[in-house]
């Protein structure tokens, strides 16, 4: 892990993820000691959720919002960064959920036509 072995932070984006992986992520996270409950400032994790059953636009947000969240650390805080996002179809999905409500024509492909700058 990033934040172990080079004293940066590891910000992880869960878009539309089940809540039994964002806990099970949050218990290894615990035991490794990247996140330290008695200390919170000493952890070396951000966590961002968008559960599955929060609307389209709720998911597709958390990819951004990790984003920023790494780009802070990264340039303010001056740390290295590891940046995941899990899942990278699920969040294409939340887009395209988004796209249709708001009655935009989807590509060729069918996917909402603003994916290649999201």
């Amino acid at each position: 892990n990033i934040a172990k072995a080079h004293g940066g932070v590891s910000v992880s984006g869960g878009v539309g993820e089940r809540t039994h992986e964002g806990n099970d992520l949050y218990m290894e996270m615990k035991e490794s000691k990247v996140i330290n409950e008695q200390n919170i400032g000493e952890s070396k994790v951000a966590l961002v959720y968008g559960q599955m059953n929060e609307p389209p636009g709720a998911r597709m947000r958390v990819g951004s919002t990790a984003l920023t969240m790494a780009e802070y650390f990264r340039d303010v805080n001056k740390q290295d960064v590891l940046l995941f996002i899990d899942n990278i179809f699920r969040f294409v999905q939340a887009g395209s959920e988004v796209s249709a409500l708001l009655g935009r024509m989807p590509s060729a492909v069918g996917y909402q036509p603003t994916l290649g700058t999201e």
